[in-house]
């Protein structure tokens, strides 16, 4: 029974530290208040507001550093893999099932890009963009700045909800690039250039056809690995 209560009063506290993080609109990388004035504001045990930071922790909403503080998790309570695709055998059909979910939502994200995208999120996407295609003519691995271009797309859409569906895109891009051996990294950069074309000109029509021509052409290579697997 006290065991219970004592978890019931952590998640309570713990629901308060992120009504904290709302009001005072705290952004990743800011440090929270320490555990004694947190203690002191919430009128509780350290002991307790320890635990409920923990809990916060593993949620991936805070980052405790020893000695220097907690501070804002830039991954806002997402996980890098939320529906388990790494537990999926099958790595080229996971990669065309996950393509296909792209061309559901991925088009609709450029066109709001297109939209609401200001000069600032179109000076992002031109970096990341400029820095795959750097990757590519240095043929070094492009991965991480092709995730941070479609990332920087999905953040200038101006919808609360789209970032949070980076994860399922970001852990896409890493299956195609890993079961084509890379092979598609030339044209993604000139697809990339057309995609930033599009939302740098705010041609929502453009923006959406260049992104469907983009994920229609990876599956069709996609497909012709599986059937050459056949």
């Amino acid at each position: 029974m006290e065991e219970n209560v004592v978890k019931s009063r952590v998640d309570f506290v713990a629901d308060q530290l992120i009504q904290i993080i709302i009001t005072d609109e705290l952004q990743a990388g800011d440090k929270l208040p320490n555990e004694f004035e947190l203690a002191k504001l919430l009128n509780v045990g350290r002991s307790t507001i320890r635990e409920a930071m923990k809990k916060l922790e593993s949620q991936n909403i805070l980052v405790i550093k020893q000695g220097s503080g907690t501070f804002i998790s830039d991954k806002r309570g997402l996980v890098e893999d939320p529906m388990g695709l790494r537990f999926f055998k099958d790595k080229l059909k996971l990669a065309k099932d996950l393509l296909d979910i792209r061309m559901l939502i991925e088009p609709a994200i450029a066109e709001m890009a297109a939209l609401n995208a200001t000069t600032e999120d179109i000076e992002k996407i031109r970096y990341y963009s400029k820095k795959v295609e750097k990757d590519v003519a240095n043929k070094v691995d492009h991965n991480k700045n092709d995730v941070l271009f479609h990332t920087a797309i999905a953040n200038s859409s101006n919808n609360l909800v789209v970032p949070n569906l980076i994860p399922i895109i970001n852990k896409s891009i890493k299956v195609i690039t890993d079961v084509t051996y890379r092979e598609l990294a030339e044209l993604s950069v000139e697809h990339h250039r057309e995609i930033l074309e599009a939302i740098a000109n705010h041609d929502p029509i453009s923006a959406r056809d260049t992104m469907v021509l983009h994920i229609v052409y990876n599956r069709k290579h996609l497909n012709k690995i599986l059937n050459d697997r056949l």
